[in-house]
């Protein structure tokens, strides 16, 4: 632990780490940084380094916990044993169930816990470096984290605090000012202004409580502001590598199927090829037209012709005295069925 510095603000109004009096430390927030996590957060607050993860809504475990109309939320807040220049004793203490405890409550009036009865709502906060605020630090990141699960809330958590340092207010106090400073009020509230954790440890006047109150109020703005673009920046990329994702297999279905293998053709050959074809054609159709015509028996029907292939019993004859060919169905026709009669009666003799 460093020595109190005689003056935490000089003649100019500049603090020890170049801020001034309402101005806070500079905030980095990376919204789903854990992929086991159903929604993850980590935050830099100055020097404060965090991470929070949200599980749920889930099964409650022990089942005597769980609530028949809502959702159970459960808060723990941890502060590793590297987190301090003085090694921590690792597990929880004092310090750390009072902070679980009033965190919880900041956020779980902010959660719509009746959409989730028999359920559970876990979040984790892990402090990876501590410098004061850790606390508030902690709420907005599980308040970004409770966001990234998708956990229905009536707005976002913001919080900061404000203290007293050489009798002057300043907003988010830095080490040093948190260790020996004359107060310290942390408050969380929403963007409308509901305050939903607040407390303090020193003195200040009514005047000066007032004071700080907006003080609080407008640094928990900044810090809203920057919670949001966290969000929306990182949807706004997972949603641009969804859409070009999706458009990529979109243009690979549409897109032609490519021949696997292509063989040259010379065109020389295929115009050979087409001649025989179209030579082969026109003879086939000359042959059948010569083969179908016969004199009396064709019907031009448009530019088909139809050949009668039925002979009459008496044209049979006809054709018999005058010699010519009889066509199938004639005398062919009358021997087959005499055949046909001669096995039937050697069949009925049987």
């Amino acid at each position: 632990m460093t020595d109190k510095p005689e003056k935490f603000i000089d003649e100019n109004g500049i603090r020890s780490d170049g801020r001034r009096a309402n101005e806070i430390r500079d905030v980095k927030i990376e919204v789903g940084v854990l992929s086991r996590a159903d929604g993850s957060c980590y935050l830099e607050f100055g020097k404060n380094k965090v991470m929070a993860a949200v599980y749920g809504p889930r099964e409650v475990h022990p089942r005597h916990q769980q609530k028949s109309n809502r959702a159970i939320v459960r808060y723990k807040y941890n502060m590793a044993s590297f987190s301090v220049e003085d090694r921590k004793r690792p597990g929880p203490d004092r310090r750390s169930i009072e902070v679980s405890k009033v965190s919880r409550e900041a956020l779980e009036n902010q959660i719509f816990t009746e959409y989730f009865p028999k359920s559970a709502i876990d979040i984790f906060v892990e402090v990876l470096q501590a410098d004061a605020g850790t606390r508030t630090a902690a709420l907005n990141a599980a308040s970004v984290a409770l966001a990234d699960a998708g956990i229905p809330m009536r707005s976002l958590v913001s919080a900061c605090a404000v203290g007293k340092v050489d009798d002057t207010l300043v907003l988010d106090l830095n080490k040093n000012e948190d260790n020996y400073g004359q107060a310290d009020v942390p408050i969380a509230m929403t963007p409308d202004g509901k305050i939903t954790l607040l407390q303090m440890d020193g003195h200040l006047t009514p005047e000066e409580f007032k004071q700080g109150l907006e003080m609080a109020q407008e640094g928990c703005r900044q810090v809203y502001e920057l919670q949001r673009k966290a969000l929306i920046d990182y949807y706004s990329k997972k949603t641009e590598v969804v859409t070009e994702a999706t458009t990529a297999e979109d243009v690979k279905k549409d897109a032609p199927e490519e021949p696997e293998d292509v063989t040259p053709v010379d065109v020389t050959e295929d115009t050979e090829e087409t001649e025989k074809i179209d030579d082969t054609n026109e003879i086939g159709v000359t042959k059948e037209t010569d083969d179908t015509k016969e004199p009396g028996d064709t019907k031009a029907t448009g530019d088909t012709e139809e050949t009668e292939d039925t002979v009459k019993a008496g044209d049979v004859e006809e054709l018999e005295d005058s010699g010519e060919e009889v066509p199938e169905g004639g005398k062919n026709a009358d021997e087959t069925y005499g055949q046909m009669d001669e096995s039937e009666e050697e069949t009925s003799n049987e």
